[in-house]
């Protein structure tokens, strides 16, 4: 192999865990019975053991690594596009015709092609779509197509981005919602507020909210065209099994967004403008194996300060600089699905990192403004 090529080769292997996940889907498909279950084993027990035993990682790479560095860490992220959508759609295919599975069985293993689309192949559209490359940005939108939630580059880059933190920001989850009030509250208002965002660009430019080149036009060709690849290779069980594959996706995405700033607030500093977005506006995660799996994504004050940076050179903060979640996201992911053990855990430390970071307010029900209110 040419030494360039050899360069960063071991720094990026250990990213490359998510691979375990596609035959394990395969097994599944194929094998049936208790083997369903892997994907979820594979992904939430796995690195959840593996985190347990690898502690965490507080080191960070240089910055200033060149691009050419990064080029197996950058494979990862354009391979998936295609193994995920031969896997989901290939598997889909085959479970439907194969004809020894039971009705359950194809449900769980329809759940399990959810996790492959939403913990690997959103949270690697993520990545891909905050680069400058046309092409990473096309192979995000696939992915984001694949698991029928288009309207999310959008969302994500131009009201995430800009008002998280805020009461503008649907998905910063306010203290003491709990997830599945989350889920069905985001759900809705992500979309009109992503619509929004590209009629207001539009709107700009004097030009229509329905002008072709508001990006929903795209977002829905794509996402038919994956809804009639379903009904191709499965016909209407297929259509079903790949809309439930991809509705886990979602429910994936939105299970860590809900994790990623829970009660977490930016100062409102009057006349409709906030404090700038800073480290402590964001949980972090330094355990080691999660971030593989998620590819950094728990190194997420980081991003928020540098959106386009690549995932390896992502760093990570102290707890005096950003607050810290206790486990990585796949253990956090099972406290959240039970509200009260997420409280129990999660409600002391916000209220901890609220006398830390702003000691001067000590009425948080008092702390809102007239048109946009801080949650309680």
């Amino acid at each position: 192999m040419p030494k360039p090529l050899l360069a960063g080769l071991a720094g990026a292997l250990p990213f490359w865990a998510s691979l375990i996940l596609l035959p394990l889907a395969w097994v599944s498909a194929i094998q049936g019975g208790w083997t369903v279950v892997l994907v979820p084993l594979g992904s939430w027990g796995l690195f959840s053991l593996l985190d347990a035993i690898g502690g965490l990682h507080l080191g960070n790479a240089d910055v200033e690594t060149p691009e050419e560095d990064l080029f197996w860490h950058r494979a990862i992220t354009v391979i998936w596009a295609p193994a995920q959508l031969v896997t989901v759609f290939g598997a889909i295919g085959y479970m439907v015709r194969a004809g020894h599975l039971e009705t359950w069985e194809m449900v769980v293993n329809a759940f399990g092609l959810g996790i492959l689309m939403g913990a690997v192949g959103i949270v690697y559209a993520h990545e891909l779509m905050h680069q400058r490359s046309r092409f990473e940005r096309w192979l995000g939108d696939v992915l984001l197509a694949m698991a029928q939630y288009g309207h999310f580059r959008s969302e994500h880059l131009i009201v995430h981005h800009r008002h998280v933190g805020t009461p503008r920001d649907a998905v910063t989850a306010r203290y003491n919602e709990s997830f599945h009030r989350f889920f069905f509250r985001v759900l809705p208002q992500s979309l009109r507020s992503a619509w929004r965002a590209e009629a207001e660009r539009l709107r700009r430019k004097a030009l229509p909210s329905w002008d072709r080149s508001n990006p929903f036009w795209r977002y829905a060709t794509q996402q038919l065209l994956f809804v009639l690849a379903a009904v191709i290779v499965g016909g209407w069980t297929g259509l079903g099994l790949y809309l439930f594959a991809a509705l886990t996706a979602i429910w994936q995405l939105e299970l860590v967004n809900y994790m990623e700033h829970y009660g977490l607030t930016r100062k409102y500093l009057g006349g409709g403008k906030y404090e700038h977005v800073r480290p402590h506006h964001s949980w972090n995660a330094s355990h080691r194996a999660t971030n593989w799996l998620l590819i950094n994504l728990q190194r997420h004050s980081d991003h928020h300060a540098r959106p386009d940076r690549r995932f390896p050179l992502l760093q990570t903060y102290g707890a005096h600089e950003a607050p810290q979640l206790p486990f990585g996201y796949a253990v956090m992911g099972i406290l959240a699905l039970v509200p009260p053990l997420w409280r129990r855990r999660m409600n002391p430390l916000v209220r901890q990192w609220r006398k830390t970071f702003y000691p001067e307010i000590t009425d948080w029900r008092a702390y809102t403004s007239a048109s946009h209110p801080l949650p309680r």
